[in-house]
């Protein structure tokens, strides 16, 4: 499979400028300067940048130059720590990977569209120079199938509009499902020679967001270790969150978790992508912090033998808190092995 350079190995900056409460202290505390130099020694070429639309248009859409400045900032930091960046606009007007952002309508509003075509052609005119160091991830997790057909069409007119600025600045799309690995196949985009298939994997869900309170069904208590059975998985699964999303009732009831099983989960989209001559990353990967720092290692130890094996960059979910983090002081017994493996 095609390997996109210099974006291999990344950590998420989640939190900083997106699902956040928009605070100018919030913007220049949450992460600092001397954070980009932690993550390029823990061997990173890059790191995965979310911003919220509400960083750079007031409510009214006039744009912010403070945001468009912010985000110069952070691009001048991983310049100086001799790192990459991936942008992505993390929540558009009219829709968000959360429903608790009340964002509606983004599909089907030619109104909301043109203003995620504004933002982009805004960004693209900004850091379009910076081609090398930077990339453009047009959205955040679409959630339903029903969107796809609307989504490939603004993906590709985007991009479309994008190129007048940033010619070959790699610009990154996913699929319905939350970004699933299984939607890669969906994407419909005309030959761009510096598209990249983007994905997100948190499988089995039932161990990385075990306890997750977000989760409407999910008990903040349940707890299940690394090492149960796909039958107990699939069984709590259903119980936990209402659906087995990993196809884990595929599998005989005794099987345990294995790289074997990402290599099997992953089959599909690199598939799609090794067809299509695009590479293949994925920009969200994690275990929460309601499991044992010992067993989110070895899933860590697990999903990189895959992204290995087929040679997918990745950014891992997510450097300080927002229930992943990788710096929090709960994961230092086990970080000095956990960077190795990111």
């Amino acid at each position: 499979m095609m390997e996109w350079k210099g974006f291999r190995k990344g950590v998420d900056l989640g939190g900083w400028f997106s699902q956040c409460d928009y605070s100018e202290d919030r913007f220049q505390n949450f992460i600092r300067e001397e954070d980009f130099a932690v993550i390029r020694s823990w061997g990173a070429d890059h790191v995965r940048l979310p911003a919220d639309y509400n960083l750079l248009e007031d409510e009214e859409g006039n744009f912010l130059e403070s945001g468009f400045a912010h985000l110069e900032r952070a691009l001048s930091w991983c310049r100086a720590a001799g790192l990459n960046m991936v942008l992505d606009l993390h929540k558009t007007p009219g829709f968000s990977f959360d429903p608790d952002e009340q964002e509606s309508g983004f599909f089907d509003s030619e109104k909301y569209q043109e203003r995620f075509y504004r933002i982009w052609e805004a960004l693209a005119e900004r850091f379009g120079k910076y081609s090398g160091r930077i990339a453009f991830e047009l959205l955040n997790e679409v959630t339903e199938e029903s969107y796809m057909p609307a989504w490939n069409r603004i993906a590709a007119e985007c991009i479309r509009r994008i190129r007048v600025h940033a010619p070959e600045v790699p610009v990154l799309v996913g699929g319905y499902w939350h970004n699933s690995a299984r939607s890669v196949k969906a994407i419909d985009i005309p030959d761009d020679p510096h598209l990249v298939y983007n994905f997100h994997c948190y499988e089995p869900l039932i161990f990385t967001h075990q306890g997750a309170d977000w989760i409407p069904t999910m008990d903040p208590a349940f707890r299940i270790p690394v090492t149960a059975t796909f039958g107990e998985m699939a069984e709590a699964s259903e119980r936990m969150v209402g659906e087995n999303t990993a196809g884990l009732e595929n599998y005989p009831p005794e099987t345990v978790l294995s790289a074997e099983f990402f290599i099997d989960f992953l089959a599909e989209a690199a598939e799609a992508a090794e067809k299509r001559g695009v590479p293949l990353y994925c920009g969200e990967y994690g275990v929460i912090d309601r499991s044992k720092p010992e067993e989110a290692l070895i899933w860590y130890r697990l999903i990189h033998q895959a992204f290995a094996h087929y040679g997918i960059g990745r950014a891992a979910w997510s450097y300080r808190q927002m229930d992943f983090g990788l710096s929090d002081a709960r994961m230092d017994a086990v970080r000095p092995e956990l960077v190795l493996n990111l």
